[in-house]
């Protein structure tokens, strides 16, 4: 088994995809629209739909309709002879034994064919008589337009073919069960075949990793094996199909169970590089943002959230097409549609799309990022998620509230996150009934504790009597305290205006709190000596 070899199994499996991307040149367009007015009642527009419809034929053993896929050289819609029956049993005779096809989904689907196989614009390979001969198709007009059918040099080659008697009457009257015209023993090594094919690659891949387990010792911490294990189950499906593929080769069995099986193992193929790519990013995105964790880059973080799904989705959204394109829809055709359809989503979809542009905005913008502290709105709280659709908010009441990205872009948002010092500017209120010297004094005492603290930004630190207040001779703080987060703030916070107290409470100067004085006059006219006499008057001041 070569190296070329498993790379043009490979190019196979992948073909479906890249063939949606092929160019017809102009001059081998699609033909005109009267041509295709009356579809071939044989299905050989195209080179998958002759092969398809060969081996349906082949399949109900009816050799009179298969010879409709040799070109005999006779004029078209005439009946074909006995000779050209014994030529359609005779090509499945030799692609039981030794030949081969392309799989379903390497097949055109073009009418054109492919264009870049190196072969005239009208011949297509499709297949091998053996290791030596190809199988091709060539392009002739038909009674109804354009059609696909084996070529002549390829007919030639089945005339010099001998049909040994056990292989006639192998076909002519099947031996033992059939199963959707195969014989059901041929399915039976197959599918063992394909079993045996799948379990030894994953005990493989469950060795390694078993391996790689023991010697690394902490997996958690390991990219290598993370990636491993990521990797290995969908690669190990992967190449199981691959190896299915060139087993099939060499065994003779029939070409009609061969070519169904290899048919939907193409969707086994799909669906394992995709599952590979998705747990591929999965563990990529992983260790990435973890790394950028750790560096306190947490707008990366949700670069990368963002970019994760964007990928997936654009993954499952090409497997699709893929595994569609196998089943054999016309996906050209709904890729297509998807042109116009997608003018009139996007008319029906506008808050989506509006979220998807908010999103965008929001990762370029970077007024908040993952693990903020911020107040949306009137929303306050810390940003958990920022999604494709909406950015989700933990709220200090521990509620979850998710906020769509189109209306979060507009919104006013205040972070506070970013803040490099905060603000310490209370008012300090000393009861009345000291004197002015002690007034001053107490001011320089709050100033002097301002610029001796080694996390009080000493630059606009200051201290001033402002104002006589209703209950207290009031002295405004203004000072910014140097912290890395607003807990650490609060303890510095604390640490001052303890220290303040303790101060003043030194050089007696009592912290006032509300008090109000009341005046109580009386009637004392008829009672002079009374006590509360008018004239003299008393005072209650109540704390």
């Amino acid at each position: 088994m070569s190296l070329r070899t498993l790379f043009a199994i490979i190019a196979l499996l992948l073909l479906p995809a890249t063939a949606l991307a092929q160019e017809v040149p102009p001059e081998e367009a699609s033909p005109t629209p009267e041509a295709t007015v009356q579809p071939d009642p044989y299905g050989r527009e195209t080179p998958r739909g002759t092969i398809t419809e060969l081996l349906s034929a082949l399949a109900a053993r009816d050799y009179t309709r298969a010879s409709y896929y040799l070109d005999l050289g006779q004029e078209q819609g005439s009946e074909p002879s006995d000779q050209a029956a014994e030529l359609a049993k005779r090509l499945q005779a030799e692609l039981d034994s030794s030949g081969s096809l392309l799989p379903f989904a390497a097949l055109s689907n073009d009418q054109s064919g492919q264009t870049d196989d190196g072969l005239a614009f009208d011949l297509e390979r499709v297949g091998k008589l053996d290791q030596d001969t190809d199988i091709l198709l060539k392009q002739d007009k038909g009674p109804e337009g354009l059609i696909w059918r084996i070529a002549p040099d390829t007919v030639d080659t089945l005339k010099t073919l001998d049909i040994s008697t056990e292989e006639e009457a192998r076909l002519t009257k099947p031996d033992g069960p059939q199963l959707a015209g195969a014989p059901l023993k041929d399915w039976v090594i197959l599918l063992a075949g394909a079993l045996f094919s799948f379990v030894a690659f994953w005990l493989i891949s469950k060795a390694i990793l078993f391996v790689m387990r023991h010697l690394i010792g902490d997996e958690d911490k390991s990219a290598l094996y993370r990636f491993s294990q990521a990797a290995l189950p969908p690669l190990s499906l992967f190449l199981a199909v691959v190896i299915f593929n060139f087993w099939t080769t060499d065994i003779g069995v029939s070409i009609i169970a061969r070519q169904t099986l290899l048919r939907y193992f193409a969707i086994v193929a799909w669906i394992s590089l995709v599952w590979f790519a998705l747990r591929l990013v999965d563990a990529i995105t992983e260790v990435t943002s973890a790394r950028m964790k750790r560096s306190e880059r947490r707008q990366a973080v949700s670069i990368i959230s963002l970019l994760r799904r964007g990928t997936k989705i654009v993954l499952l959204a090409f497997a699709l097409i893929a595994i569609l394109d196998t089943l054999g829809f016309d996906v050209t055709t709904g890729v297509a549609a998807l042109g116009i359809g997608g003018i009139a989503l996007a008319l029906g979809a506008q808050k989506t799309v509006e979220n998807l542009v908010g999103s965008v905005t929001m990762i370029v913008d970077r007024p908040v990022q993952v693990g903020d502290f911020c107040k949306v709105g009137d929303v306050l709280g810390t940003v958990e998620d920022i999604g494709i659709r909406s950015t989700r908010i933990r709220t200090l009441s521990r509620t979850l509230v998710t906020i769509p990205n189109g209306n979060l872009s507009s919104l006013q948002i205040e972070n506070y996150a970013p803040r490099d010092r905060f603000l310490f500017s209370p008012v300090i209120g000393v009861e009345y009934g000291i004197s002015s010297a002690k007034l001053r004094e107490g001011v320089e005492i709050i100033e002097r504790i301002l610029h001796e603290h080694d996390k009080i930004d000493s630059t606009d630190a200051r201290a001033r009597f402002i104002a006589f207040g209703a209950s207290s001779l009031d002295i405004e703080v203004f000072s910014y305290i140097i912290a890395a987060d607003y807990p650490a703030s609060l303890v510095v916070q604390q640490e001052v205006l303890l220290d303040i107290f303790q101060k003043l409470e030194m050089a007696g100067l009592t912290i006032a709190f509300p008090t109000r004085t009341v005046h109580l006059i009386q009637d004392g006219k008829d009672d002079p000596d009374s006590e509360g006499h008018s004239d003299t008057g008393s005072s209650d001041r109540l704390h």
